[in-house]
């Protein structure tokens, strides 16, 4: 599929990460807007969406310690807790994007994943696939999952989109934030970025504002750079969707558009 674009909606995009399940609806709907128009003016277009947990899933995640295992009743009621707050979550995204035109269908991570020692090994694709040929938008969301070595965990929506770019082959995985891009020391973007420069930026690139139990921006960068090079053909760019129109230039035009190019 050579028109196939994925993009992650960050969690710090769609929610206020500093406050508990405060999405910022103002700002889906816009979102939803602009994906629908870019849909429009480019008609063979095909989306997989993926959207972060932000003050939804991270704070309940980071309170029952989901990442690092479930073995007790407590921390499986907690794993129950975080798979319905990151579905809470879901719910807006999806029912922003289907208000604006968009048809987005959830296809639950925990639903089909299964993990071993914090790493996916195997997650349902056919669905994907299917709901890509009926011409709607699969929607997957960072999740709880259940695991052979901890028991549970939780999977982020890079993991999630890295594991299907392996067996979809996207062109573009976007990756919209509340920042203009990768920012270095003085907080100016950084328009590219490869292996031969990270080691320099590491120091800039720092963690992550708010509640996050997946990691902050250096290890999405590390990630993003892997995934670039294990694919060839793959591009990759950060950029922020807080600005006015930024998601639908990237989505009709992502060769020009701004923010950070991974490569």
């Amino acid at each position: 599929m050579l028109d196939l674009v994925f993009l992650k909606l960050g969690g710090s995009l769609i929610t206020d990460k500093t406050g508990v399940e405060a999405a910022r609806g103002e700002v889906l709907a816009r979102l939803a807007a602009e994906i629908r128009r870019a849909m429009v003016a480019r008609p063979e277009l095909r989306l997989v969406i993926g959207h972060g947990s932000g003050s939804f899933g991270h704070v309940a995640a980071a309170r029952h310690g989901t990442r690092q295992g479930v073995q007790t009743p407590e921390q499986w009621r907690g794993l129950a807790e975080v798979s319905a707050a990151a579905a809470r979550l879901n719910g807006l995204v999806r029912q922003a994007l289907l208000a604006a035109g968009a048809p987005a269908v959830t296809l639950q991570p925990s639903a089909s994943a299964q993990c071993a020692d914090g790493r996916i090994v195997s997650l349902a694709t056919e669905p994907v696939r299917a709901a890509l040929a009926g011409g709607l938008i699969p929607l997957v969301y960072g999740d709880v999952a259940f695991d052979r070595v901890r028991g549970g965990t939780i999977i982020s929506t890079e993991e999630i989109l890295s594991y299907l770019a392996a067996e979809l082959r996207p062109a573009w995985f976007l990756l919209a934030g509340e920042t203009a891009g990768v920012l270095d020391g003085r907080g100016e973007v950084v328009p590219v970025i490869t292996r031969q420069n990270l080691e320099a930026l590491s120091p800039a690139l720092g963690g992550s504002r708010g509640t996050d139990v997946t990691g902050g921006m250096a290890s999405k960068v590390v990630a993003m750079l892997a995934l670039v090079h294990q694919h060839a053909g793959l591009s990759i760019r950060i950029f922020s969707g807080l600005e006015v129109g930024a998601l639908e230039q990237a989505l009709v035009r992502p060769e020009t558009a701004g923010g950070t190019l991974i490569g």
